[in-house]
């Protein structure tokens, strides 16, 4: 084997390696879009044992496909909801279906699910308008 392949040949094996030692439930990855810190009330629609239910929360960060927050409310990984935000630059709150994709505790992580074009451009306007002020 010539000289570079056995170079890229170890360093392939040591991100493997290193990549085996990381605990158990710790996964490394890339968001594909940057995080911004948010603090709004929004609020939380579900429908839940077969009734409609809502609650409130405080929004953590935001980017332009997902918003984490700390809610009243108690849900379930994959459930989806709707989300009413008000966000900077809007004069209505956006409304958003979304997936809530992690939950630790109080703490909760969505991912928007339908978005049209004019909510998504307001997303980058507002991540644009937040990047300015962290």
């Amino acid at each position: 084997m010539a000289p570079e392949k056995k170079a890229k040949a170890a360093a392939a094996g040591a991100e493997g390696a290193s990549a085996e030692r990381q605990p158990a439930g710790k996964h490394s990855y890339t968001r594909r879009f940057p995080r911004f810190i948010l603090d709004v009330r929004l609020q939380v629609r579900m429908f839940q044992d077969g009734d409609f239910r809502s609650c409130w929360g405080r929004s953590t960060e935001l980017g332009q496909d997902g918003i984490g927050a700390t809610l009243t409310g108690n849900l379930q990984t994959g459930e989806i909801v709707t989300l009413e935000i008000p966000l900077p630059l809007t004069t209505y709150p956006i409304k958003v279906r979304a997936i809530v994709r992690y939950r630790q505790g109080l703490k909760y992580g969505f991912e928007f699910l339908t978005l049209n074009e004019a909510q998504r451009e307001t997303l980058y306007r507002v991540c644009e308008y937040l990047a300015t002020r962290t």
